[in-house]
């Protein structure tokens, strides 16, 4: 523990005594070891932060994950204005008065 040992801890923990005074001290000594706890679950938190994001796998590595679709040609054929053009406006090619 930071390299005290017990004979310092305890030289430590009289002149505390004497000079905080009997009734500051448990008050003192209470804020101290919250202060400590919250600070000790604060570093284990970015510990395991830090784990996570090496344990996960590079982006490059990634496989690409597969996309069922119709087929791969249909999507890659050129659309056709003249035969798309009519389709959903039935009522606007019936007046025109074209011959085909």
């Amino acid at each position: 523990m930071f390299g005290i040992g017990m004979p310092e801890l305890v030289i430590i923990l009289i002149v505390a005594l004497i000079v905080l005074g009997p009734e500051k001290l448990p008050e003192i000594a209470r804020s101290l070891g919250k202060g400590l706890s919250a600070f000790k679950k604060a570093a284990d938190d970015i510990k395991e932060d830090i784990m996570e994001v090496a344990e996960e796998p590079k982006a490059g590595s990634r496989k690409p994950t597969s996309v069922k679709s119709e087929s791969s040609e249909e999507w890659l054929k050129p659309v056709d204005d003249k035969s798309e053009k009519g389709k959903g406006q039935g009522s606007e090619n019936s007046g025109s008065g074209e011959t085909v």
